[in-house]
């Protein structure tokens, strides 16, 4: 720790207290979390869930560990430095947020909640003060609770702050999953729009009038399962209409209030996963979504043109310019210090190995069948007796046929409208492009339309 000029306090929570802090060797401004349990073993903290999550973890959306350090049994972790949270910034806030800022916001947190998903991690405990800011650019932070999806259940009851607790998990419900990120983030993107929560629960009981007074009181056609667990725990719900949320957001667009009405779903299977929700109708002016952060459906239904990539490399290139590497420049970037990140950086190396760019320039194009009997000479057949003739042509098409198997040799290079524009060549566009943020640039807080 000596390498670190503490500045100031920034925060103090449950588990420790946060720091800004300068590297003196680089001049770096960092944020570090020290926490208050004490740690007496290396093995000990590297299997921390914050750590083991983070380890695994490599987005622009996603706050970065730098170093985790542990200096007389007291465990420090050292995060980039971000400026401020969602909270902060709404609670000083004199007039609404722009659609196009909440927008932009949400896109990208969707974008890092779809990689974590996709890794096998969901958050837990999603709220404005665990979404970091930095001009244009949010992260998600406070790994905390995160959980991995293949974990073993029961699932801890207390999770996420109330407000933005799912139902299932305020019934007590032993399994839950991604889906409870999906519920936080509706509730986060509403509050953005009024600066105001959309359930603010005094307790678990009141949480859930809360919601059965926004959406209405769940079914059993809505959702079976969650009347299922209300009455093993006995509780039986109020008996309410709820009311339309253009009444409560009346700012948002019908876009907007579609998708917070889906992200807001009573039954978990319902609500939209983070990659379908990149898809909606709400981000349609926003930039071009990587196709590993799309649903398989939509990969499936809207394979890109060539015509339809060129204004979609052009759209990403105004919105997000620069921000997001393919994964050469990962490869290039210098040798961490810290064993922890020795290991996230050979991990995503492994996974760049994966890459369907590497497959499709494997496959090699199959040679048309050309009938023997279409390159025979008939010249020369010409004079010559039945019997030579079909002699001399048994003889020219088993020449024929080892020519025609040498012919594939001829047509292994691709032709050459293919190098220069076709797929193969640009395939790696967008692929890797979610990986990392390259340091010095940032998002524009205009919203590409």
């Amino acid at each position: 720790m000596e390498r670190y000029k503490v500045i100031k306090e920034v925060g103090n929570g449950t588990f420790g207290s946060v720091w800004r802090a300068l590297n003196k060797q680089t001049g770096e401004v960092v944020a570090i979390k020290q926490m208050k349990k004490k740690y007496y073993s290396w093995e000990e903290c590297i299997n921390l869930r914050e750590v083991k999550s983070l380890r695994k973890m490599n987005h622009p959306n996603i706050v970065k560990l730098k170093e985790v350090i542990r200096e007389h049994d007291i465990l420090y972790f050292v995060f980039e430095y971000m400026e401020c949270n969602l909270y902060q910034l709404m609670k000083d806030r004199g007039k609404l947020f722009s659609e196009a800022e909440v927008k932009n916001w949400c896109f990208q947190v969707f974008q890092g909640l779809a990689y974590m998903h996709q890794r096998g991690f969901f958050h837990r405990d999603l709220k404005p003060e665990n979404l970091l800011v930095s001009k244009d650019i949010i992260k998600i932070a406070d790994f905390g609770l995160a959980r991995e999806i293949n974990s073993q259940p029961p699932y801890t009851e207390y999770v996420s702050t109330r407000w933005y607790r799912a139902p299932e998990v305020l019934l007590q419900s032993p399994t839950y999953g991604p889906a409870v990120d999906m519920w936080a983030m509706g509730a986060i993107m509403s509050e953005l729009l009024t600066l105001r929560p959309l359930f603010p629960g005094a307790s678990e009981a009141d949480e859930i009038y809360k919601i059965c007074s926004v959406i209405g009181s769940p079914t059993v056609s809505v959702w079976a399962e969650g009347l299922e667990l209300a009455s093993v725990i006995n509780y039986q719900f109020p008996q309410v209409a709820g009311v339309h949320l253009s009444a409560l957001v009346p700012s948002a667009s019908d876009d907007a209030i579609d998708l917070i009405t889906s992200l807001c779903s009573w039954d978990p299977c319902k609500r939209p996963t983070a990659s379908e929700a990149l898809q909606h109708p709400f981000f349609q002016s926003c930039f071009y979504v990587p196709p590993s952060l799309r649903p398989k459906t939509a990969l499936a239904k809207t394979p890109p043109s060539a015509g339809s990539r060129i204004p979609l490399e052009q759209r990403s290139g105004r919105r997000y310019s620069g921000t997001l590497p393919s994964v050469k420049p990962m490869n290039n970037s210098p040798k961490p210090r810290a064993p922890l990140h020795a290991g996230v950086q050979r991990k995503l190396e492994m996974n760049s190995q994966d890459d369907p760019k590497y497959v499709k320039n494997t496959v090699k194009p199959q040679p048309r069948y050309r009938p023997p009997i279409k390159n025979a000479p008939i010249a020369n057949q010409i004079g010559k007796t039945p019997g030579a003739c079909v002699s001399d042509t048994v003889e020219k098409l088993g020449n024929l046929a080892i020519g025609c198997g040498k012919l594939p040799a001829k047509r292994q290079q691709p032709p050459p409208p293919m190098k220069a524009g076709g797929w193969h060549g640009q395939s790696d566009l967008f692929i890797g492009r979610s990986q990392e943020i390259l340091p010095g640039r940032t998002f524009t807080r205009k919203v590409a339309g």
